[in-house]
């Protein structure tokens, strides 16, 4: 059975290290997108500190994402193609940090608490099937550390899961 350990957080490469290394660990044995999809929010969302979401969106029908498995206040259930955060990191197929999501344009504002995103695309075999959200409820909290790692974080599950 997986356990999660504590992880010394002042060094941030070999936090990220340990997270990820815990990550896969923790969906060695499972392939369904669903269940490595929550526990992996699961995971981000007890360790990386300063943190008040983290969940998965998954493109449906006309490329709508709808809401996967997260960690955090309810959310909003469907974006439509190209809004917000996660629809303009889904259609721009790249990873979008925000320092402040009050100037981001067309931000959709789930949480009024959060200040910060960090959107992942899930890309596997040229298609992007959702994204990985983390808000964080102080400005600039994301850099490009964070970046690099959590994207990272995003290949791990999608090597894990059958998606796609």
């Amino acid at each position: 059975m997986f356990a999660a350990k504590t992880i010394a957080q002042d060094d941030k490469p070999a936090f990220y290290a340990e997270l990820a290394e815990q990550l896969r660990g923790l969906l060695a044995d499972e392939r369904d997108a669903i269940a490595n999809a929550a526990n992996t929010a699961a995971l981000i969302f007890t360790t990386l500190p300063d943190l008040n979401w983290a969940g998965f969106y998954f493109r449906r029908v006309d490329d709508e994402l709808v809401l996967g498995p997260f960690q955090g206040k309810p959310a909003c259930v469907r974006i439509a193609k190209g809004r917000g955060v996660c629809g303009a990191a889904a259609e721009m197929r790249q990873t979008l940090r925000i320092e402040d999501v009050r100037a981001f344009p067309d931000y959709i504002a789930c949480d009024a608490a959060s200040r910060s995103e960090l959107v992942v695309p899930l890309i596997k075999g040229g298609q992007v099937l959702g994204v990985l959200d983390l808000d964080a409820p102080i400005p600039s909290r994301f850099d490009a550390d964070d970046q690099h790692c959590v994207e990272a974080l995003a290949a791990i599950y999608l090597a894990a899961s059958d998606i796609g």
